[in-house]
């Protein structure tokens, strides 16, 4: 029976795929605010291109899908990452997972991820030739902090939640008051967000089902008009392929991902990603995406041993800027 719902299911959302226009042509639909929050920060993640709505990554899982740190084996892991994305913007995350229990009670998480856009400078509308005059260096940046949970509800079924803190700084300006004054404003913002997801170990050979909904939140505005987060909802497979060729061997791994993304603000996208593991320590990663403005395609590499592991991602940006992120990873 198992043999025959699997050709069943893998149909359904193959087709679900075509009927949301996964490869129809790109195009935008709506904005957003703290567009921060779609960029991943994991270096596993970025070589996948973010296609690990059902790969269980510890506590990088509160990046992507909350569950996927249900089955934490060790008491904790921490996970440190750099991203030199375009424009040279840095985002920097930090994630803890702590199993106090064996995970009979669940796992807690907690992230944190700060972004640096950089020195801009800042400008202000004047009555001279040039039309404006010079202030001062502006230093815009962005923050979200959260604290997680997940839980292993069985042998199959998990569960994961995030509550967090989001928020932007992008300096400050000289607002007219009046005829003749002028006063000073902070452009900031800040509010609380809301991630949750699910992993389904469906019982045929290795294969996963999970969904997730990330910066679930009210609106927000600076100033005068309102904005949303990028709210966006996944539902994702994965699966060992070497099951499929019935290759029983300890010694190498091929993990197959494929996601399914509708964001508030961009057409529905397809990603996918594939991860070679050798002798449980040497992994070779590869993603691709569409349909994509700039970014298509990503891959990397990983290498772990004794508790700690580091990961690599490398993705070309077209016109902008290539992409690199770093990740560090504990386990204790």
């Amino acid at each position: 029976m198992k043999n025959k719902l699997l050709p069943i299911v893998l149909i359904i959302f193959t087709l679900s795929l075509g009927q949301n226009g996964i490869f129809a042509a790109n195009k935008k639909l709506a904005q957003s605010g703290f567009k921060f929050l779609s960029v991943g920060t994991d270096a596993r993640g970025g070589a996948l291109v973010d296609a690990v709505t059902t790969v269980e990554m510890g506590s990088s899982s509160l990046f992507f899908n909350p569950s996927g740190m249900a089955r934490l084996a060790k008491r904790f892991e921490v996970s440190l990452s750099q991203n030199n994305w375009i424009a040279d913007i840095k985002h920097n995350a930090f994630s803890l997972a702590i199993n106090p229990y064996g995970g009979k009670y669940g796992v807690i998480g907690l992230s944190f991820m700060s972004i640096d856009y950089g020195n801009v400078q800042g400008t202000m509308v004047w009555g001279n030739d040039q039309g404006f005059v010079d202030t001062e260096i502006l230093k815009p940046m962005a923050f979200a902090a959260g604290l997680g949970y997940a839980k292993a509800l069985s042998d199959k079924f998990s569960v994961g939640g995030q509550m967090k803190i989001t928020g932007q700084y992008l300096g400050k300006s000289m607002v007219p008051v009046g005829d003749d004054s002028l006063e000073v404003k902070r452009n900031q913002a800040i509010l609380t967000a809301f991630d949750f997801g699910t992993m389904f170990r469906t019982g045929y050979k290795s294969l996963i089902f999970g969904m997730s909904v990330r910066n679930f939140s009210n609106e927000i505005k600076y100033e005068r008009e309102s904005f949303q987060l990028p709210l966006t909802f996944r539902i994702g497979l994965s699966m060992n392929v070497l099951d499929l060729l019935d290759i029983k061997s300890g010694l190498m791994s091929c993990l197959a991902t494929i996601d399914a993304v509708h964001s508030r603000d961009y057409p529905e996208q397809i990603k996918v990603g594939l991860e070679y593991k050798l002798l449980d320590m040497f992994c070779l990663r590869a993603g691709f995406m569409a349909p994509s403005d700039e970014q298509h395609y990503a891959f990397g590499f990983g290498i772990q041993k004794f508790g700690a592991a580091i990961d690599y991602a490398y993705t070309p940006f077209g016109i902008f800027d290539n992409v690199q992120r770093i990740t560090f990873r504990f386990v204790l």
